[in-house]
């Protein structure tokens, strides 16, 4: 199998995570997700910490909702002021996932990783959301709660944040269609069936090249 990229962006609780993690294994390669945090640390020699700090300093800020960043490729050098800014944490995780994209195949979960590799050849970008009592189920399981008010809650927040931060990034909306290959709908098809769908389309789109 040529080299292949699987980017997955995913609603709280869809299980669009544990898809990828699967679909990885069943390809027998590289899933990241947290990951390119430790791989950009070691990249930019930026203390791994500041990486999960800045995903916290962003999710409680009013100005991710109000400006724009858009991801161009530039790195700050580390001799600015802003080198461990949070724009060039992300910056590097960037550049962690395009260097990822050239040289293995694999499956990134988020982290806008469909707009990163949007001039890849070798890049399916898939969306993975699921309905309201699905993702709230798998949510609540997942966080112990018991009102389902408390979860709806903290899946709207989560999912906005994410919205938020891929539109600072990439200046489109997370829950656009036309910016994935594929979006996918769990609480119908189920983690087995989104795996098997997208096998089909890479066997569909790379004939000749994808075995599985």
């Amino acid at each position: 199998m040529s080299k292949m990229i699987i980017t997955i962006a995913r609603q709280y609780g869809s299980g669009g995570k544990t898809v990828g993690q699967e679909l990885a294994k069943r390809l027998s390669i590289n899933c990241y997700d947290r990951e390119l945090m430790r791989l950009a640390s070691d990249e930019s020699g930026i203390a791994e910490g500041l990486f999960g700090k800045a995903d916290e300093r962003l999710k409680n800020s009013p100005l991710v909702r109000i400006t724009r960043n858009i991801y161009k490729g530039q790195l700050i050098p580390p001799e600015s002021d802003e080198f461990a800014s949070n724009d060039n944490l992300f910056n590097y995780q960037a550049k962690v996932i395009r260097d990822l994209a050239e040289e293995e195949s694999c499956v990134i979960i988020g982290r806008c990783a469909d707009y990163v590799l949007k001039e890849y050849d070798h890049v399916v970008s898939v969306f993975v959301h699921g309905s309201k009592q699905f993702c709230l189920a798998r949510a609540k399981e997942r966080l112990g709660y018991e009102n389902d008010k408390d979860v709806e809650k903290y899946i709207a927040k989560t999912d906005k944040y994410r919205a938020d931060y891929y539109k600072y990034y990439t200046g489109h909306e997370w829950f656009d269609a036309r910016n994935y290959d594929l979006c996918l709908d769990s609480s119908k098809l189920g983690f087995e069936g989104c795996i098997e769908a997208i096998l089909q389309y890479c066997r569909i789109r790379f004939p000749g090249q994808f075995c599985s």
